[in-house]
């Protein structure tokens, strides 16, 4: 067993800078901070390297299960003291488990594709906790997976997980530029469906029977003209009051439902 007493111990130091994109992707690591998403995090065949814990803090029966899962799983666990916890922690949330974990790598190659599927493309998003709210919706939804075109920010930001609730983990996801899943959508015979304030069809007049994908652009920029193609469909929804848009997670949840209820609930 490993215990840490120090905040300045070096373990320690190397898990905070994690908290910064360019060090996650120099070092090819990512946080995981919270039982459910540590869990969610395993189920997804994320390799989970090291586990901080706190005893104090691991109250729950769900941060018992997630560490007894990390111990089968051959995670180191180190034990910390609460000081030591509170600045390992991510936020204001403590729940008393945080791992350090290799950041998956998934192109759209790896995508595992068959039958009618569901796609969700968010092009440009700049909110990591807009990312993940869009990838909890579409776990719920049944989306087959999530592509991010030409993101700002990255896709295993800690808000984007937490925002997830792991989900992020479980929905098969991954990130390319623009132009390439475009390319992508066409080659498969996928039909294109892309949100926009200024289409004239209603969401709720597409057939989303058949393999579509949804494509959602970030609230400041909307899409790009990439998708101002014959080919793509743009659609709209409704906007009763004195704003002109959804934030992109309310929009992408409207949308993916709107597919789900025409599909049905067993039709994934």
């Amino acid at each position: 067993m490993v215990e840490i007493t120090s905040v300045h111990n070096p373990r320690v130091k190397a898990a905070v800078r994690l908290r910064d994109r360019r060090y996650r992707e120099k070092q090819g690591q990512i946080l995981i901070d919270g039982a459910r998403e540590l869990l969610r995090a395993f189920e997804g065949g994320v390799k989970v390297q090291e586990v901080f814990t706190c005893e104090k803090l691991c109250d729950s029966t769900e941060c018992r299960r997630a560490l007894a899962v990390a111990v089968d799983h051959g995670a180191q666990i180190i034990h910390v003291t609460e000081p030591v916890f509170a600045k390992l922690a991510f936020g204001q949330r403590a729940e008393g488990v945080l791992a350090v974990a290799e950041m998956p790598l998934r192109k759209l190659a790896d995508l595992q594709l068959s039958g009618n599927q569901l796609l969700a493309v968010l092009e440009g998003v700049e909110k990591p906790g807009n990312l993940g709210a869009v990838v909890r919706s579409a776990d719920a939804a049944g989306i087959a997976a999530v592509i991010a075109a030409d993101p700002i920010c990255d896709l295993y930001n800690p808000n984007a997980i937490r925002a997830s609730l792991g989900a992020i983990f479980t929905v098969p996801i991954c990130a390319e530029t623009s132009a390439t899943v475009l390319d992508w959508l066409r080659r498969g015979g996928i039909k294109i469906v892309a949100a926009r304030v200024d289409a004239s069809r209603l969401y709720t007049e597409i057939d989303y029977r058949h393999p579509t994908a949804v494509v959602l652009g970030s609230e400041a920029q909307g899409l790009s003209h990439l998708w101002d193609s014959p080919d793509v469909t743009a659609v709209r929804l409704p906007m009763l009051g004195k704003v002109d848009s959804l934030n992109v997670s309310a929009a992408a949840a409207v949308i993916f439902y709107e597919a789900r209820r025409q599909r049905g609930v067993d039709n994934l």
